[in-house]
């Protein structure tokens, strides 16, 4: 049974590479500013702040880091490797993002690669009663 004063909180943290990316849509700011907004609107989250974003000079690729409520959105784009890392931590609890279809239909990726860690903790009464629990046995 979860504490009222402190809910249980099951985050998930979505890893995502994408391969086969067109080059020219990984130095596009235009093309992340609109995943990172595609992705804040459709899992309804709150942003803190306005997004940092790099590039890199010459053909160079993109970091961009948007701080949430929630947690983190966060990229990394190599041109000369055609790849998005894509990294979407959530404290939340959200259904899963199509990030196979936004990835292909902006960045023109051939494979989207997602991992999903889900992370269960306990309140700290609840930790100490599992453990009492496993000494037991």
């Amino acid at each position: 049974m979860h504490s009222n004063e402190h809910p249980a909180v099951n985050p998930t943290e979505w890893i995502v590479d994408a391969r086969g990316c067109s080059a020219e849509s990984l130095r596009s700011l235009d093309r992340l500013h609109e995943l990172f907004e595609q992705v804040v609107s459709d899992l309804d989250l709150r942003t803190i702040g306005e997004t940092h974003w790099h590039q890199f000079p010459g053909s160079g690729g993109i970091t961009g880091l948007c701080l949430l409520a929630e947690s983190h959105l966060a990229c990394h784009t190599f041109p000369e490797h055609g790849s998005l890392c894509l990294n979407l931590f959530c404290c939340r609890p959200h259904a899963r993002w199509d990030f196979e279809r936004v990835l292909a239909k902006l960045f023109s990726a051939s494979t989207v690669d997602v991992q999903a860690v889900r992370r269960d903790y306990l309140t700290i009464e609840e930790q100490v009663g599992a453990l009492n629990l496993r000494e037991s046995r």
